[in-house]
């Protein structure tokens, strides 16, 4: 990245902001109702500078007139009408103080939570490489701290723009009003405030998104060490864990302080300014006082005393926008990603599921070397083809690209004699059920596991049927609330086991013409696997079905066999027929038959 390009300007400032203010608008009429409030409570100010006057006029005739040249109010004596314009004015600004900060708490909360909405949505709908590229602690602290440090921008900020910016409008208006040439003497600094300002808020906006990748960092070394905690147990992994997350979260620390250290630079500079000018007005008053009263030189030298905080506050809210500008930018990043891309145009009710792969080639985006080359073959309908090879061949890469996780632009996948890109995509993966090596359970009960997504409210008969024929029952029926009982988060409280033969039950359930099983029963022990298997054979049976394994055991009675090394099938055929040519699959076999024989011993010496 250029420097130019990494530094930001204040154009692109505004865009973002402006953008960010336009999510708002649904929000309109109460946005207004609050701003309304504000006004109100601006107003008051000058309001309660000016009520000096008359108190200090007062002191010495309190049975003045406050209204002396009009007719009806004669008789209001300052000494009555003092007090009671100082609760009225108190009760005014109570009601727009309310108005205010009632009313864009409302729109603010709403403008979070929909920005919160918009980016977990969009999150669902982003393609498979989005995801490879991003790890899921950033995407997390986006959703949560980001959209966080928006709120300041889209709250505070405002409430500080427009009820400090009209506090500062309604008091130069008053003093210019009671004497415009000693007031054009505080102006002349506006040019030197305006220029401290932009300087802070491109260091404010910098350090904010250092701060953001920072904890960005801090969430993903927590989450992987939570999800990951029996390996970092198992093995001593603790102090690792602990130095990571201290570096992460010092980072973090150190990148906060200096921007604190900016805030507490810059504060103390400004105030010097304004408080320099007020020095300088404060001298021209008493020098130039001329014939005006004690009461208008006090109400004069209050209504300006009162400038310097609005001012400050609204040069300090800089950070605070500039915060919020650079977690927005984050946010549109994301929401501006092009979603998982779906060009295709029909759609069918039930396929038979006839698999066909002609001249397919791939290779992921920013990479040159071709992870599948040319990959040819055939799978009726009902028929079982098998994927078998060491890793890193290809074969989880040819089944992700048959539901369409990742395009194919090179040869063709027809499931049924239309090409899998040309199908819709939701259509398309309503025609084909998954099971991989690595289990997704939700924090749910047992039954909404296996009923999940499409198949939600599918009946507890046909749930408790496809349990059955995963052999899942058995292990159900015996915990404590039977289907209803919660799994954990990703099924902690299960064995590995029991959660792929759920992983299972859900693609029985789905009742897809097209089944794919990648490493589908890695996780299970040698009995559980026989139960599967059992299962599986069942199953397969009028579905058409791609099995990927390294376990031969699996997929010796397959219709077809494709054995892959580097992306090529080097052989193909039935388990007799590949163990006759006594090649790559004969070769395999003999290993995992040795890998099995073992395995059986040390389980009968157990």
């Amino acid at each position: 990245m250029s420097e130019n390009a990494a530094r930001p300007d204040a154009s692109s400032s505004l865009k973002i902001y402006l953008r960010l203010l336009s999510y708002v608008r649904p929000y309109i009429g109460l946005f207004l109702l609050s701003i309304l409030g504000f006004l109100i409570f601006a107003s008051t100010q000058p309001m309660f500078g000016y009520i000096l006057k008359y108190f200090v006029d007062g002191l010495s005739n309190p049975e003045a007139s406050l209204f002396p040249n009009t007719p009806y109010l004669q008789d209001v004596q300052l000494l009555q009408a003092v007090p009671l314009l100082i609760v009225l004015i108190a009760l005014w600004q109570g009601v727009g103080s309310y108005l205010g900060n009632y009313f864009l708490a409302k729109v603010s909360l709403s403008l979070v939570h929909d920005l919160r909405v918009a980016l977990f949505n969009n999150l669902l709908v982003l393609p498979n490489r989005y995801f490879d590229n991003h790890n899921s602690g950033h995407l997390i602290s986006r959703i949560t701290f980001n959209v966080t440090m928006v709120t300041g921008a889209a709250t505070d900020a405002i409430k500080v723009v427009i009820r400090e910016g009209m506090t500062v409008l309604f008091l130069f208006a008053s003093l210019l009003w009671m004497n415009w040439k000693l007031t054009l003497v505080m102006v002349a600094i506006l040019p030197l405030i305006a220029l401290m300002v932009s300087s802070a808020s491109k260091k404010f906006r910098k350090q904010s998104k250092k701060i953001q990748v920072a904890m960005g960092d801090v969430t993903h070394v927590a989450s992987e060490t939570i999800q990951g905690y029996r390996v970092v147990r198992s093995f001593g992994g603790e102090t690792y864990e602990q130095t990571r997350f201290l570096d992460a979260s010092q980072s973090n620390t150190d990148k906060q302080l200096r921007m604190t250290k900016t805030g507490a630079v810059y504060t103390p500079m400004l105030q010097l300014v304004i408080y320099s000018a007020m020095a300088t007005l404060m001298f021209l008053v008493l020098f130039l006082r001329g014939e005006a009263s004690p009461g208008d030189l006090v109400a004069y030298i209050t209504l300006a005393g009162l400038l310097p905080k609005p001012i400050r506050q609204l040069s300090e809210v800089s950070s605070t926008i500039q915060k919020g500008v650079a977690g927005a930018e984050s946010i549109f990043e994301q929401l501006d990603e092009i979603p998982e891309t779906d060009r295709g145009t029909q759609e069918r009710e039930r396929v038979s599921g006839r698999l066909e792969v002609a001249n397919l080639s791939f290779q992921y985006e920013g990479s040159d070397k071709p992870v599948l080359d040319n990959i040819n073959f055939v799978a009726e309908a009902g028929q079982v083809v098998a994927l078998v090879g060491r890793s890193g061949s290809g074969k989880s890469t040819l089944a992700n690209l048959i539901p369409r996780f990742y395009h194919h632009d090179q040869g063709q996948i027809l499931l049924d004699g239309l090409d899998v890109e040309d199908y819709k995509l939701l259509n398309l993966r309503r025609h084909i059920a998954l099971v991989t090596q690595h289990v997704t359970l939700f924090n749910d009960t047992v039954a909404n596991n296996i009923a999940y997504g499409d198949l939600q409210g599918a009946p507890q008969e046909a749930v408790s049927h496809a349990a059955e024929a995963a052999y899942a029952a058995e292990f159900i029926e015996k915990m404590p609330q039977g289907y209803d009982t919660l799994v954990g988060e990703n099924g902690v409280l299960l064995s590995g086991g029991q959660r792929q033969r759920l992983a299972i039950a859900r693609a029985l359930l789905k009742n897809a013409p097209v089944l794919i099983l990648d490493e589908a029963t890695s996780a299970l022990d040698t009995e559980s696997e026989r139960h599967i298997q059992a299962a599986l054979d069942e199953v397969m049976k009028g579905r058409t079905t791609l099995v990927i394994a390294h376990r031969l055991s699996t997929i010796e009675k397959a219709d077809l066999i494709l054995v892959m090394e580097q992306g090529r099938i080097v052989e193909r055929g039935t388990h007799a027929e590949l163990l006759a040519l006594n090649g790559y699959y004969a070769r395999l076999h003999e290993r995992d038959f040795v890998e099995g024989a073992e395995a059986s011993v040390v389980e009968s010496n157990v």
